[in-house]
């Protein structure tokens, strides 16, 4: 990768993201090649992030080469490619053909999905034999079709299995009314109806299940302002998509694949920049319910890589999302016809009272030295279908980060008579049931611990054997086990031996001598109840194992495979292990898998109160001592618009 020469514009960092120029300039080269036709959708229009090597000895004053990566379906053809696409030469330097590839399913084609279903004789008499007439009040909603080998699936095609709802009005909560029993079989490239599956009618629940204000009944009116007030404004600085926070830095990025994405963070101990993670990022997830029966065994949804979660994403709203003293980016994204478009406010970013930081009270000096915490907070929330997603990276003044997924929306449902009870879910209001599932987010984490060789290690505590050194048989230790290669580095979490695994970095180490670390904490987390040879697990085996250690190669970016829409499996983790690498004192990237399983309750009904599942990045040994030592006294201060003394504290 060229240096770019002085002749050609500068940009302030090689990992910024793409603007809508730039988005709109590899759109129209691709759009050249003579082998593509005129129908094409663009499902993938991002920076092509130049080696890591070469950002990190980027000299002041440098730029890269600045290049698109683009990925576009032929629909004419049905023939998926991907370009990378050189900005700064106006050229096309890469192109790849991508045979049998289905890439994600795009927004403007649930929509096209849609009409097509609507306009189709087969599935209009299937809704006149359940008495919808009104089709302008129906929902259809594409599922992806998954790969599960049926003889009867059409093959060949960009398939989806399309479901209905029903609204009673315009401004009604469809989800309420689901219609049981049909399925349409959809090819997103020609939008043909392939077929149209009815199992039998089932009456629509009967209840509605609205949540806006006016039709909830009397709302609480005991609920006094809380006000989040930063007279000074917040205490971090945002220039481009550079963030300075509290000793924190680092970058922010924006995929339509993963959304958000973070890179070269670092903090600065005692004036050195020590760097922690080079990107991060929710790379993928899936969400397998257990449900067997035709209408549900197929709803098994890979959000980021069969969807494109960043496409999704949600302009947000102070005061509603976002709460306090705000900053928001913009994201900008490409539209299925390739054209940009810029979704406001997509990321939001400020400050959070934590609660207490560090406490002792010395009871013999009669004197107590509190700091309140205070965090940092970058998010972004994504709606799918029915569901919303919230991704929420959190940056403590003692050098932690957190990583917290906020689930909820409105769960994936179905009809059933009266009185029924299937075993595999909840009703959650008359006749209207809702599947068990879980929800699975694989964390992709490029680790860089004051430096790029890093080794990882499993640490399990373990009590000592009795003995002539364990009299009182009381003893208990932390031992750690180096995982050496790819095939000793994919474990399951262990609750009962605390289980948790560190990042070290050999080559470095504190005033004691002991090298420095990072250590990941488990938060909730479940496994599969699939079988292991069930379609969903061949295709997300990265939801196999909670932990993944692989060496570092750029070409490795999805726990589940570049492509899983309609793959049969075996992409991603599974795959790149095979390599069996080494992994001792060399780059490495840690991949955390955490699943939330739900067992719908009747409180998720019929919008869920938000659920949380994430991880936690502490450090280890990382400082010399509690690094947040130098946080500063709390300030009295008083509440605007009140004089009293009760409003200082």
């Amino acid at each position: 990768m060229a240096t770019i020469p002085r002749d050609l514009p500068r940009l302030a960092h090689p990992l910024e993201p793409l603007s809508a120029d730039e988005i709109a300039q590899a759109v129209r080269l691709v759009r050249q090649r003579p082998e593509l036709s005129q129908r094409l959708r663009f499902f993938n229009v991002s920076l092509h992030e130049p080696p890591k090597e070469r950002v990190l000895a980027l000299a002041p004053g440098e730029t890269l080469e600045r290049e698109a990566f683009v990925a576009v379906l032929d629909n004419a053809s049905g023939q998926t490619y991907e370009a990378v696409v050189s900005l700064s030469r106006g050229e096309i330097t890469s192109w790849k053909h991508l045979p049998g590839v289905q890439p994600p399913m795009l927004v403007e084609e649930f929509i096209d999905c849609g009409e097509a279903v609507k306009a189709n004789p087969e599935w209009q008499e299937a809704m006149r034999k359940r008495g919808i007439t009104d089709f302008s009040l129906v929902m259809i909603e594409p599922w992806s079709a998954g790969e599960y080998g049926l003889a009867d699936d059409p093959k060949g095609v960009r398939l989806t299995r399309a479901l209905t709802w029903v609204r009673r009005h315009p401004t009604d909560n469809g989800y309420a009314r689901p219609v049981d029993g049909v399925i349409a079989f959809v090819d997103l490239n020609t939008l043909q109806v392939l077929r149209v599956d009815d199992y039998g009618v089932v009456p629509l629940p009967p209840e509605d299940g609205n949540y806006l204000p006016e039709t909830v009944g009397p709302l609480r009116t005991d609920l006094k302002p809380l006000e989040i007030y930063q007279p000074e404004g917040p205490s971090f600085q945002l220039e481009g998509h550079e963030l300075r926070w509290q000793k924190w830095r680092l970058r922010i990025g924006f995929t339509p694949r993963e959304g958000l994405v973070l890179y070269t963070v670092s903090y600065n101990d005692q004036g050195q920049e020590r760097p922690i993670l080079y990107r991060a990022s929710i790379c993928d997830m899936v969400v397998p319910y257990g449900d067997p029966r035709p209408m549900y065994f197929f709803r098994n949804a890979f959000d980021i890589g069969e969807f494109g979660i960043g496409l999704m994403a949600n302009s947000l709203e102070l005061g509603c999302d976002c709460l306090g003293e705000i900053r928001y980016l913009d994201a900008v994204v490409p539209r299925a016809s390739g054209d940009p478009l810029t979704i406001k406010n997509a990321i939001c970013i400020h400050e959070e009272d934590y609660g207490i930081l560090w406490k002792h009270y010395d009871w013999r000096l009669n004197h107590a030295e509190v700091r309140r915490s205070r965090r940092l907070v970058i998010s972004f929330i994504a709606t799918v279908g029915n569901y919303e997603y919230g991704f929420y990276w959190y940056f403590y003044q003692d050098g932690t980060i957190q990583l917290e997924v906020k689930l909820t929306g409105v769960v994936s449902n179905g009809a059933e008579p009266l009185g029924a009870s299937p075993p595999w879910g909840s009703m959650i209001a008359p006749g209207l049931y809702a599947p068990i599932h879980q929800h699975f987010f694989n964390a992709r984490l490029d680790m860089m611990v004051d430096g790029l060789n890093n080794s990882v290690y499993e640490v399990n505590t373990v009590a000592d054997p009795p003995g002539p050194d364990n009299p009182h048989r009381n003893a208990f230790r932390a031992v750690s086990t180096l995982l050496a290669r790819e095939s000793e580095a994919q474990r399951v979490i262990n609750p009962f031996s605390a289980r948790y695994w560190k990042v070290v970095n050999p080559n470095k180490t504190n005033r004691l001598g002991q090298p420095v670390a990072y250590k990941l904490v488990p938060g909730e987390n479940v496994l599969p109840f699939a079988a292991p040879d069930a379609s969903v697990i061949q295709r997300a085996g990265f939801m196999t194992k909670h932990l993944w250690v692989t060496r570092y190669d750029p070409a490795e970016k999805s726990a589940a495979g570049d492509y899983p829409n309609q793959h049969p499996g075996g992409a991603g983790l599974p795959k790149y292990v095979q390599a069996d690498r080494e992994l001792e004192n060399t780059d490495v990237v840690l991949w955390y898998t955490f699943g939330a399983h739900h067992v719908v309750r009747t409180e998720d009904w019929p919008v869920m109160p938000v659920s949380t599942i994430g991880f936690t990045l502490k450090p280890l040994n990382f400082f010399d001592r509690n690094p947040a030592l130098d946080v500063p006294p709390p300030r009295r201060h008083c509440t605007p618009g009140r004089a009293d003394g009760d409003g200082c504290h």
